[in-house]
Parts: structure tokens; sequence; C-alpha cells
């Protein structure tokens, strides 16, 4: 029988859960207050990136970690395993700019991220400023058109079936061109860290939305995916 689809708020319950942690607890090592903590775990208010990054951090751990639904898993070489991906099992956090698709998010320290991503941000005091992680990433624009910026080039224009890879450290940012209200793209980043997912944050780095703890902001993060979007 099919399950529904993981929302942040219960995979931090399920993390809390295992390590038989109270909110009074996980707030104390998060930095996060516990009503906010209590609002998150409920899928009623969202984080930013920079607070999902900063709740990692404190808690010790690696973003596949974070993401990763309460299995246990073989300590042991992993030499043939598999994930299928599928949008609609997909873990989706929302913002006002952005909405990201992460795939295949059961598999723990993979070495590649594959995300789709709906681009809504017209101009650069949108996104905010360029972003730079570690490694290497290509995008594909599956439909819309989105402007690339980069440190050292030209800003270029992509079209659906075009693509780019680029360096990511170099300073980057994907917003939607003109005439164009949303663009899909996918993304996948590689990295040689075993912490890609950490590093892969600050990709959304220029999505600082302030009022995400502010209880009158509409929940994001975390909602739960019905059918398929």
């Amino acid at each position: 029988m099919p399950t529904s689809p993981p929302t942040l708020g219960t995979l931090l319950k399920g993390l809390r859960a295992r390590e038989n942690w109270t909110l009074k607890e996980m707030s104390a090592k998060s930095g996060i207050p516990v009503s906010t903590l209590s609002k998150i775990e409920h899928d009623r208010l969202t984080l930013t990136y920079d607070k999902l990054q900063g709740l990692a951090k404190r808690l010790g751990m690696r973003m596949t970690d974070l993401f990763a639904e309460d299995q246990e898993e073989p300590v042991q070489l992993v030499t043939a395993r598999r994930s299928l991906g599928d949008v609609a099992r997909s873990v989706r956090v929302e913002t006002p700019n952005y909405d990201y698709y992460y795939l295949c998010t059961e598999l723990r320290r993979k070495r590649m991220i594959p995300v789709v991503t709906k681009i809504r941000a017209r101009s650069a005091e949108q996104f905010g400023e360029l972003v730079r992680h570690s490694g290497e990433e290509f995008i594909y624009v599956l439909s819309g058109a989105i402007e690339v910026q980069t440190e050292f080039y030209d800003p270029v224009t992509l079209k659906p079936g075009q693509s780019l890879y680029i360096d990511s450290s170099m300073g980057h940012a994907y917003l939607a061109a003109d005439g164009c209200e949303e663009a899909e793209v996918l993304a996948v980043m590689s990295s040689p860290e075993e912490e890609l997912m950490e590093s892969l944050l600050t990709l959304h780095h220029g999505q600082r939305a302030d009022a995400a703890e502010n209880e009158n902001e509409p929940p994001t993060l975390g909602r739960r995916l019905r059918g398929g979007l």
C-alpha cells in the first residue's frame, strides 16, 4: 500500500524521536525556539535555507541525514544501490522565489544531488548575492527560460533543451528570463565531499526569507505533496 511522501516536519520529528530529545532539548541544541520547532514538526511553518544549514551544523550531522527517512542503514561499502526518482515522492521545499524537489532522498552519503527546481526570481535583488559552493553542477532547462549570471562571464539565456555545466565555486545565480513567469530546470550537483547536501544549501543563499519564522508567514517548507503536484 503506497505511503505518503515525507515532509521536513515528519523527518525532524523522527530525528528527535531517534535521539530521544524533547522539544526543549532539541531547541537548546539547534538554537531554534521551541515554538518554532513545534510549528515546523506540524508543517505549519517554514525555515530558510540558512536556518536549515545552521540546524544541521549545530546538530553535528550531514544534510543527507537530515533529509533521510527513519530507516536503518547497514554500515558497509555500498556497491550496487539504486533509487527511482519521482517528483511525487521528492522532499519538497518551497520559498517565495523557488520551489525545490529533492529527488532520491532515501540514499544517504551520495555524491550527486539531483533537484528539479521551479525558478520565479526575476532579478538579482530577489536572488541575493551570487552563491558559491564546492564541486560542479549541471543544469538543464525543462520549460520556460532562465538567465544564468556568473562571476566571470556575461549573463547567458538558456531555453528548453539547453544546458550549462559550471564550476560551482564560481559565483552564480539562476533567474527567470525576461518574459518568463516561471522556469523549470533539472540540476545535478556533484562534489568529492561527503557533506555535499550541506554544502549545496548555499545554492539557495539568496532566498533569505527572513519572514519565514514570522507567524504571519504562510507555511511552505514541509508541505506534503499530494498526488504529484
